[in-house]
């Protein structure tokens, strides 16, 4: 295709792809848009553009298609190309899951509609399906990697036994120095070395403890830095320092060991580097078409079907940049209708200045380019479209100083260019033809170019002010007139293209509007003469006239679609209305025949009432005429047609059987209300055993597994606080049980609350703040965690700790979830990370 350099940012089409480019998901994809390029084969063409038709369904219909982690991994995977080079854990990570997106979207796209099976089989999305054919997914080196690196993109300890052996020794080794540190920390605090509020901070990668200036002595060990201020030291205690060099050794042993699995698994990716990279192409292509896809949606875009030979029939044609420039301001931009064909292969546009004829023009080019670069293109559903491949343009003022060139200069060097290239493919696109010199000539000039494009079967719009080229399109086939429309009483622009008659520029009403004085409009016109203003009032008269009649044809052609669709409405009306009167008259006689067969029964069980009550045969006679009355009534709606006899009859149908739904819903509420009472009477008696059973204040009871014997001070039905001689301590209801009181009241008693008391100190002197569950069972951490909380509620402990360790944390799990049904416990949180972290949960006990 030929097009000047320029073509581009003349049209507007670098602002396309700017809007493009925003709407990628990755570099991927930014660069498809960089490189995308126009094409004159319509087989590609409408490929390109089913493509964006099928995405833009897809994300109407499907919920589930993958379009996230569009990661672009090529340089990464291009440098595996060297031996001894690998991955890092970021870059496989991000090459894993981008795997995983091309692996689902293939799979997707080849999803298939269910056939017999001596049919092909079907897609739902086929030209996207096509373009995931030939594409090479890697699930197994998807499986490997996830052998390899866990959820968060992190080595896993199992990814080799020996990384699983480092880490276990540096968990432990970290626990070992958390231990000793709290330690020394808690001696210090009690011999006033260190404030009570001072926790271990990190120094140079190695765990320390603050200390003031004057009492660094009072620990032995490494300074490691001091504060600013000179006040504060830093010290590593000397326990912990050969712990510490450990732990630096171990994490070095962890970072080779980490090297050697990513470049041992980096060895079985190398082979598939150039396919893998192939794959990625793809990615980018999808990520291109889910930006061309929600371009689309921005600016209505629609997918016509392109021909093969050059042709323009746009309805509703809207220049996008225009319609989202407007919609900001609130705007709305007026359509095109635009027809190029092989019988109107020359458009030549007049009008008023600043009416539209650019616009009109830009609008031409700017669609006709996305088109052929398989983009949507905002133009009505009936529209027709073709190809040209070549697109030649000169709109505004191109005068270059460097090569000597005024304005006019260089329309003339662009309609040689045109003339050498033009013929039966080629799209012209010129803007106010002819301008830049003296009129006549510049005219005359325009003309016999025109000539030439015409001879050479060129397809073109041209816009200009010239008369003489306005009666050379009514004098040549092939060359139609067209017009940008202007209300000339509101002295308006109406930014509409009539194609057909030639436009006026209104000069002379422009002129007048904007003010000029009346007698220099009076002499322009003497200059110009009467003939030149008389022929240009026709001109007006006519597009007016035109206009005012093309309006009346449409409102005319509206009125009979809307009169055609009344039509279609009202006969459609009458068909449901009789086929309802006959489903009503067919409801009607079965409901009333099951009325019979129910009176049918009523009357029979009458009648024997009757006779055995010897009743009047008169007054039998007479039920039964009756019933056959009502029987005559039933078959006689078929053919009676009586509406209102037929609207009296269901309503007595329904009345019926509204009082016998009425009775069927009282007895059913009564048989309700009867289950409820018997629901609330079994509700007070379970209350009634709960309260017999609960512990209550005064009640003598002791600790299960213990002899002492204590009185029940207060109880919430979960914890008790009982009343152990002269000491009070809280329990949960489930650790004690009711105790009989000692026969003798005096002397057992003193004796039971000495051995309370000497129970309780003695647990106090041996209760230890850390309790370690680490390799135990879960039920046998759950049973150990049980009495160490306990006990520590006993004894009156504020803070305890468990040490339960990492691993897969599910003993982490099981005890938090029980501390959570402990009423004593008000919080339990994880140790601080420098003294365990999540391996150790602290417990607050209230």
């Amino acid at each position: 295709m030929i097009y000047p350099k320029t073509f581009e940012h003349k049209i507007g089409f670098d602002e396309i792809r700017t809007l493009l480019r925003e709407r990628c998901l990755s570099t991927l994809g930014k660069e498809k848009i960089d490189d995308m390029s126009v094409s004159t084969n319509p087989t590609i063409i409408n490929e390109w553009l089913q493509q964006v038709k099928e995405f833009r369904l897809l994300q109407e219909q499907a919920d589930d298609f993958p379009m996230q982690f569009f990661f672009d991994v090529r340089e990464s995977v291009a440098r595996l190309r060297l031996e001894g080079t690998h991955l890092n854990e970021d870059e496989l990570f991000d090459l894993k899951r981008s795997l995983e997106t091309i692996y689902n979207i293939v799979n997707y796209l080849n999803r298939g509609e269910d056939n017999n099976d001596n049919e092909p089989n079907t897609y739902l999305y086929p030209a996207l399906h096509r373009l995931a054919t030939d594409v090479i997914t890697f699930p197994q080196l998807i499986k490997r990697i996830d052998n390899i690196l866990d959820k968060f993109g992190r080595i896993k300890d199992s990814a080799s036994a020996e990384l699983q052996n480092i880490r276990q020794e540096l968990a432990r080794t970290e626990g070992g120095i958390s231990k000793t540190l709290n330690r020394i920390l808690r001696s210090a605090q009690s011999d006033g070395v260190v404030d009570k509020d001072v926790t271990p901070t990190m120094r140079d990668g190695r765990l320390v403890i603050p200390v003031t200036q004057g009492l660094k002595r009072k620990i032995k060990g490494i300074v490691h830095d001091e504060s600013a201020s000179g006040k504060t030291v830093f010290i590593e205690p000397t326990e912990v320092v050969e712990a510490n060099n450990r732990i630096r050794e171990l994490e070095s042993e962890e970072h080779r060991e980490i090297i050697r699995i990513l470049t041992e698994f980096s060895k079985e990716i190398r082979p598939h580097v150039k396919s893998m990279l192939e794959s990625y192409k793809f990615l980018a292509t999808i990520d291109m078409i889910h930006a061309k896809a929600e371009l689309a949606r921005k600016i209505n875009g629609f997918e016509p079907v392109v021909g093969s030979k050059p042709e323009i029939d746009w309805i509703q044609a809207i220049h996008p940049l225009l319609k989202i420039s407007l919609e900001k301001q609130d705007k709305k931009v007026v359509p095109l209708d635009i027809t190029i064909t092989n019988d109107k292969r020359i458009l030549i546009i007049s009008g008023p200045n600043a009416g539209g004829k650019s616009v009109c023009l830009k609008t031409v080019g700017l669609l006709q380019y996305m088109l052929q670069c398989g983009l949507s293109i905002p133009v009505g559903e009936r529209s027709h479209t073709g190809i040209f491949k070549n697109i030649l343009i000169d709109i505004g003022d191109e005068q270059s100083i460097e090569d000597d060139l005024s304005t006019y200069s260089s329309h003339l060097t662009n309609m040689k260019n045109m003339m050498k290239y033009a013929d039966g493919n080629t799209l012209l696109l010129i803007d106010e033809f002819g301008t830049g010199t003296e009129p006549q000539i510049g005219g005359a000039i325009a003309e016999a170019v025109l000539k030439q494009f015409c001879n050479k079967q060129a397809y073109g719009i041209i816009t200009t002010h010239y008369q003489n080229l306005k009666h050379f399109a009514k004098e040549h086939e092939g060359v139609v007139n067209g017009a940008m429309l202007y209300d000339r009483h509101q002295m308006k622009a109406l930014f509409q293209l009539s194609i057909g008659n030639p436009g006026s520029s209104f000069a002379i009403e422009i002129a007048r509007k904007i003010g000029l004085p009346e007698e220099v409009i009076h002499d322009a016109s003497e200059i110009v003469g009467s003939d030149y203003i008389q022929s240009d009032k026709y001109l007006q008269d006519i597009v007016r006239d035109k206009r005012y009649w093309e309006n009346k044809r449409q409102a005319i052609h509206q009125r009979e679609k809307e009169l055609d669709k009344l039509t279609v409405k009202y006969e459609n009306d009458i068909t449901e209305i009789e086929k309802s009167r006959k489903q009503i008259l067919k409801k009607a006689k079965e409901e009333a025949e099951e009325l019979l067969r129910q009176s049918n029964k009523n009357i029979e069980n009458t009648i024997r009432e009757i006779k055995e009550c010897q009743a009047d045969k008169e007054e039998t006679r007479r039920i039964r005429e009756e019933l056959n009355s009502f029987k005559e009534e039933i078959s006689s709606i078929d053919t009676q047609k009586n509406d209102e006899f037929i609207a009296r009859k269901i309503k007595q149908i329904q009345e019926r059987k509204e009082r016998h739904k009425k009775h069927k819903q009282e007895k059913s509420d009564k048989e309700a209300q009867a289950a409820k009472k018997l629901r609330d009477a079994a509700k007070r008696t379970d209350a009634a055993e709960e309260i017999l059973n609960a512990f209550r204040k005064g009640d003598t009871v002791k600790i299960k597994g213990l002899t002492s014997i204590g009185t029940i001070e207060t109880t919430d039905n979960k914890t008790a606080t009982i009343i152990f001689g002269d000491m009070r301590t809280k329990m949960p209801v489930d650790r004690i049980e009711h105790a009989s009181q000692p026969e003798n009241n005096s002397k057992p008693s003193l004796n039971i609350s000495r051995e309370t008391r000497d129970a309780i100190d003695n647990r106090k002197l041996n209760f230890h703040q850390d309790l370690d569950v680490r390799g135990m069972r879960g039920d046998e951490a759950l049973n150990a965690v049980t009495y160490f909380i306990d006990d520590a509620i006993l004894v009156g402990m504020s803070r305890v700790r468990i040490l339960h360790g990492k691993g897969n944390g599910i003993l982490r799990q099981l005890i938090r979830q029980y501390l959570a049904t402990v009423p004593n416990v008000s919080d339990y949180h994880d140790e601080h990370v420098q003294f365990g972290g999540s391996g150790i949960t602290v417990v607050d006990i209230s």
